[in-house]
C-alpha cells in the first residue's frame, strides 16, 4: 500500500504579486509544520514579477512551481496498473491472463517498457473463429516451445528454441501411403499412435510431428526424427483437441493492434480524456509517462473514482483570478484580505478573511496562534509582502496591525524596513528589460459587475516621469487586452509611490466617462490623475463599481 502523502496546492491568484507568492510559500510551510497527513506545496498561477523575483533571490527562497490548470489529471486517478506482456507470448497465455486479471485488453510492451501495441479479446476470437489459413502458424513464426506449452506437451526430439517458419499444419488421418499426396516439405503434422504414419511423415520432410494421446514414441521414430532434423512434440490431448488448440500457440504479435493506438499521457487532464473517450468506443486505453514508457490502463469506469486536486487559495477569492479549472478542484481553505468574490465551493471550507492590508499579515497571526516559530527566511518573505501590498504603509488599506507585524518580522529577519522597501520598489520599477506584456500583466486583475467585465492593472514606481513613459508604452497594448480577455473596459493605475498618487489610463466604451464620474474629475484622453489614490482594492475598485451601478 502506498504511503505517499496526498498533495495539496497552496496557490495565489493569476498575475501574482509579492503577497500572493510569499503567502503561498509561508502558509505551505506552516501547514507542513502543524499537519502530518498531507504534503502542502506552494504553487503559482502566473509569471513572477521583477519585485517578487528580487525578494525570492534576496532570501534565497525557491520559486514555486507554475500551475496552469487545477483540474484532475490521469495521475490523480486510481487507474489499473495492468502489467505489460511481451509480444511473443501465445494467444492462449494472453487469454488466460485476461481471465485471471478480469480484463479485456492487455498492453504489449518491450523490454524497455515501451508500448508496442494492445491485444483485446476480439483479436483472440478472430484468431480462433476467422482464420482458416493453415499456413498462419508459420507466418506468425511460432516457437516450437510455445506450441508445446499450449498443448501441455513436451518436446522429445529437436531444438526447443527453434521456430516454425515454413510449411502448413496438416492432420494425418488417412492411410500413410496417401500422405505424400497432401504433404509438402516442412509441414507440421498432427498424428495419432500409428508408427507407420509417424515414420512416413518424417520421411516426407515434415519439420515437426505432434503425437497426441500421451502415447509413447518408439526409438525408431526418435532416431529417424533426429536424423532428418524433425521435431517431435507429444501431448496428452487427442487429435481433435490438438487441431483446436494449436492456433492458440501463435504469438500475440500476429494479431495485436500496433498502429493508430489511442493513448493518454499521465499528465493529461481528465476533461480532455473524457472528450476523447466519448468519440472512441474502446474499453481501455494505455497510459504513457513523461519518458514514453507504459504505466497502466484507464477506462471510463476509472474516471468515476477520480480524486480531485486539493487546493488552498491565498490572497484571493475570485473565480476570475484563480488558476484555471478551479471549479474542478476541491478547495480546502481560503486565506484572504479582499472583498468577497464570486467563488463557490461544493462543500464547507475554512475561510479566513480579515480587513487588513496584506494576506501575509494574517498568515503571521496564524503562526502565532499555532505556536510555530517564524524562520528567518519566512520572516523576510512575509515582511516583503506586507511592504509591497501597503506600499510601505502608505496605502489606505494599511492597518496598525500590518505595521506592527512588519516591525516584528523585520526584527526576526534582521532587515531595515525603509532600505528593503526602497530596493524592492526599485527592482519592481525597472522596466528596461521587460516586454509590454510583462509590464502590463505583472499585477492585473479582472472584476465583474452585473453587466460589465473590466480589468485593472497597477504599475508602481518611484518616479512619475518613468510611469508616464510606461503609460505611453501600454496604451496600444490595452486594445489587445480588451479583446483577448473579452472585457468591456481596461484601466491601468500608474502609481507614484513617493507622491502617493495614481494616473489612470483607460480603454473601452465609456471607460473614461465612468472613471471621471466616479472620482468627480474631468475626463481627459491622456488619463486622469487621482491624488491620494494608491490602493486598487480599497480606493479604485469600490469607487468604480459604485459608478458603474449608478450609470443610466
Amino acid at each position: 500500500m502506498s504511503t505517499e502523502k496526498k498533495k495539496v496546492w497552496v496557490v495565489g491568484h493569476k498575475n501574482p504579486d509579492t503577497d500572493s507568492i510569499c503567502a503561498a510559500i509561508s502558509y505551505a510551510y506552516l501547514k507542513n509544520q502543524t499537519e502530518t497527513g498531507k504534503n502542502y506545496q506552494p504553487k503559482r498561477a502566473g509569471a513572477i514579477n521583477a519585485e517578487t523575483r528580487y525578494v525570492l533571490d534576496y532570501f534565497r527562497a525557491e520559486e514555486p512551481e507554475l500551475v496552469k490548470f487545477a483540474g484532475a489529471q490521469i495521475k490523480d486517478i486510481n487507474f489499473r496498473k495492468t502489467a505489460g506482456v511481451g509480444s511473443q507470448i501465445s494467444l492462449k497465455r494472453a487469454w488466460e491472463t485476461m481471465k485471471k486479471l478480469e480484463v479485456v485488453t492487455l498492453p504489449v510492451t518491450n523490454a524497455a517498457g515501451k508500448l508496442e501495441g494492445i491485444i483485446v479479446t476480439k483479436d483472440i476470437a478472430t484468431s480462433y473463429m476467422d482464420v482458416f489459413d493453415n499456413h498462419v502458424l508459420a507466418q506468425a513464426r511460432t516457437p516450437y516451445k510455445t506450441i508445446a506449452e499450449t498443448l501441455e506437451g513436451d518436446i522429445l526430439v529437436g531444438n526447443e528454441h527453434a521456430y516454425f517458419v515454413r510449411g502448413k499444419v496438416v492432420v494425418a488421418t488417412s492411410n500413410p501411403e496417401y500422405m505424400a499426396d497432401y504433404m509438402e516439405d516442412d509441414d507440421m503434422v498432427i498424428l495419432g499412435d500409428r508408427e507407420e504414419a509417424q515414420l512416413q511423415a518424417i520421411a516426407s520432410n515434415a519439420s515437426c510431428i505432434i503425437i497426441g494421446g500421451g502415447l509413447e514414441v518408439s526409438e525408431e521414430v526418435r532416431a529417424e526424427a533426429e536424423k532428418r532434423d524433425c521435431i517431435i512434440i507429444t501431448t496428452p490431448f487427442d487429435t481433435f483437441s490438438v487441431a483446436r488448440l494449436i492456433n492458440q500457440s501463435m504469438p500475440i504479435k500476429q494479431f495485436m493492434t500496433r498502429k493508430n493506438l489511442v493513448t493518454f499521457d499521465i499528465e493529461d487532464y481528465v476533461d480532455e480524456v473524457k472528450e476523447t473517450m466519448s468519440k472512441i468506443r474502446h474499453r481501455d486505453f494505455p497510459i504513457i509517462n513523461e519518458n514514453g514508457n507504459y504505466v497502466g490502463m484507464i477506462s471510463r469506469r476509472n474516471l468515476m473514482n477520480m480524486q480531485k486536486k486539493q487546493v488552498i487559495l491565498v490572497d484571493h477569492n475570485e473565480k476570475s483570478q484563480a488558476v484555471d479549472g478551479i471549479t474542478e478542484a476541491e478547495i480546502l481553505e481560503i486565506i484572504d484580505h479582499h472583498r468577497l468574490g464570486s467563488l463557490e465551493t461544493m462543500s464547507p471550507v475554512y475561510f479566513r478573511n480579515q480587513p487588513l492590508g496584506c494576506t501575509s499579515t494574517i498568515i503571521y497571526q496564524m503562526y502565532q496562534e499555532k505556536g510555530v516559530e517564524v524562520p528567518k527566511q519566512i520572516a523576510g518573505l512575509l515582511l516583503s509582502a506586507i511592504l509591497s501590498d501597503t506600499l510601505m504603509f502608505r496605502s489606505p488599506t494599511c492597518t496598525s496591525l500590518d505595521k506592527t507585524v512588519a516591525e516584528a518580522l523585520a526584527e526576526i529577519a534582521g532587515m531595515d524596513i525603509e532600505t528593503h522597501a526602497k530596493n524592492m520598489f526599485q527592482a519592481g520599477s525597472d522596466f528596461k528589460n521587460k516586454t509590454t506584456e510583462e509590464i502590463f500583466y505583472q499585477d492585473f486583475k479582472v472584476f465583474h459587475t452585473d453587466d460589465c467585465d473590466f480589468g485593472v492593472a497597477q504599475i508602481s514606481a518611484m518616479s512619475r516621469e518613468e510611469l508616464d513613459k510606461v503609460g505611453e508604452q501600454l496604451r496600444p497594448f490595452m486594445t489587445q487586452v480588451l479583446g483577448d480577455k473579452k472585457l468591456d473596459m481596461v484601466y491601468v493605475m500608474l502609481t507614484d509611490i513617493l507622491e502617493e498618487s495614481s494616473k489612470v489610463i483607460f480603454f473601452g466604451d465609456n471607460a473614461g466617462k465612468i472613471l471621471a464620474a466616479a472620482f468627480r474629475k474631468e475626463e481627459r484622453e491622456e488619463g486622469i490623475l487621482l491624488e491620494g489614490i494608491i490602493s486598487r482594492k480599497k480606493q479604485m475598485i469600490p469607487t468604480l463599481m459604485n459608478a458603474m451601478a449608478e450609470k443610466p
